[in-house]
């Protein structure tokens, strides 16, 4: 191609007594060459979700589809012309990277305990998530950091996507939601679609919105996915030999002290679990960068959940300073959060005698 694009640059500039017909034809031909080995992408026209454009971006990082040409149309003698399809023609193949997921009785899922039908961004994903991630890491796909990463970034960000286009509820109720929530990432890209009082309702308008989205939507998607390989991963070593290391700071078993702050909530229950931990941890010591001072958290029921595992004591919650002092009986004392979910001592010997009283309280 390199050649090919040289000859042409030298043929153009050594030949400048081409008839303009001549000339424009041979510039046409000379792009088509250019982009002969460019894959077709397609999915519909019209307005557009966060899947499909999410979808488009994702399989365009990809070898197979590197900036492959996006071709937005219905009709099924189009779509059956090109390399693959997402988000319609019925069809969910990935032999023939076909990606729907309208059609009945599809049930696709990502598996590895989720249970969250799939869109069509959710079906790239599943099956192009690994070789994406392996490429921002500069490593093989079959390194175990992928494979960390593929079920991470799915859990933190591609689910709530297949669940909001599958029109599947956060919640088991039937009840209303209290609040509005038009902030997510879905509403966002939706946001973008052309505005029916918008005079110019054109095909090329329509694509350069897509294309809009198509940007919003992978940057948010890149964005995690560095955020995680950058903060989250490293953090999962720490919290690893931070949880082999809980005996030694007390015989229950049930704190931890992180050595250095980290993002350790998610690590931790995920470690649990993996690592077999019983009884699991009830409070996890950590240093303040700002303060200095030392902070005793509770361990919350769940990733989700605001309820604690077993929050600090009721007579402390509220009491600052001296007056926290006194009540709890260690000296230092800084303050306790009204639910009681945090607490907070000058030194790390006040903050582990605080979570070894409220134990045992």
């Amino acid at each position: 191609m390199f050649k090919i694009k040289a000859f042409s640059t030298k043929f153009l500039h050594t030949n400048r007594l081409l008839f303009p017909f001549q000339l424009s034809l041979l510039r046409r031909s000379l792009a088509l060459m250019s982009t002969a080995t460019l894959k077709r992408l397609g999915t519909h026209n019209g307005s557009f979700h966060c899947d499909e454009v999410l979808g488009c971006f994702m399989i365009r990082l990809t070898n197979k589809f590197s900036q492959a040409h996006i071709v937005r149309s219905r009709d099924p003698k189009v779509l059956e012309t090109l390399d693959a399809v997402l988000d319609v023609g019925g069809v969910y193949d990935p032999a023939k990277h076909r990606y729907d997921h309208h059609q009945k009785g599809f049930e696709e899922i990502f598996g590895h305990g989720f249970n969250t039908k799939l869109s069509s961004a959710g079906l790239v994903y599943k099956h192009f998530g690994k070789e994406i991630i392996a490429k921002e890491l500069q490593v093989d796909e079959d390194h175990p950091d992928v494979q960390r990463l593929f079920l991470a970034v799915y859990k933190n960000f591609m689910e709530a996507i297949d669940a909001i286009d599958n029109g599947i509820n956060q919640y088991d109720t039937d009840q209303p939601p209290r609040y509005v929530n038009n902030t997510h990432l879905s509403s966002r890209v939706g946001k973008l679609n052309l505005d029916w009082t918008d005079p110019d309702q054109s095909s090329e308008k329509e694509n350069g919105a897509f294309e809009q989205a198509m940007a919003l939507a992978g940057h948010e998607f890149m964005d995690n996915v560095r955020s995680l390989a950058r903060s989250w991963l490293p953090a999962r070593s720490i919290v690893m030999q931070c949880l082999e290391a809980r005996l030694d700071v007390d015989p229950s078993g049930e704190i931890m002290v992180l050595d250095r702050f980290c993002p350790w909530k998610l690590h931790l229950f995920e470690l649990e679990e993996e690592m077999k931990i019983n009884p699991p941890i009830k409070y996890v010591l950590y240093q303040d960068d700002r303060s200095k001072s030392w902070r005793v958290q509770a361990v919350a029921m769940a990733p989700d959940r605001f309820e604690s595992r077993k929050a600090l004591p009721a007579p402390w919650r509220g009491l600052r300073d001296d007056e926290l002092s006194r009540e709890s009986g260690i000296p230092g004392g800084v303050f306790v959060h009204m639910s009681g979910f945090i607490g907070g001592s000058q030194t790390y010997e006040g903050a582990l005698a605080m979570a070894k009283a409220a134990l045992k309280l």
